[in-house]
């Protein structure tokens, strides 16, 4: 079973990994974003420095906020970001 989806990423992230988005077939082990990013992180390098749980990083599912439980669909796009302040 194909379960792609689009994965974006921005601001440190997108310069740590060199890459701004990419199409992923997710294995049928990846159901929530936690397991997305544990997959990542799996890749190594830059990839388990940003993804293996020590930086904050929030994630937004088809452009909605989500907790890192949020359920991962086939055809999703899923974006990864760090913590925005302002002030």
């Amino acid at each position: 079973m194909n379960r792609a989806v689009r994965i974006l990423y921005f601001a440190r992230l997108r310069e740590s990994l060199g890459l701004s988005a990419e199409e992923a077939a997710l294995p049928d082990d990846v159901a929530d974003v936690a397991g997305l990013m544990r997959w990542l992180a799996a890749r190594g390098g830059a990839w388990q420095q940003e993804f293996d749980g020590c930086r904050q990083i929030r994630a937004a599912i088809n452009q909605e906020l989500v907790p890192d439980a949020a359920p991962v669909a086939a055809g999703d796009e899923v974006a990864f970001f760090p913590p925005v302040t302002g002030g």
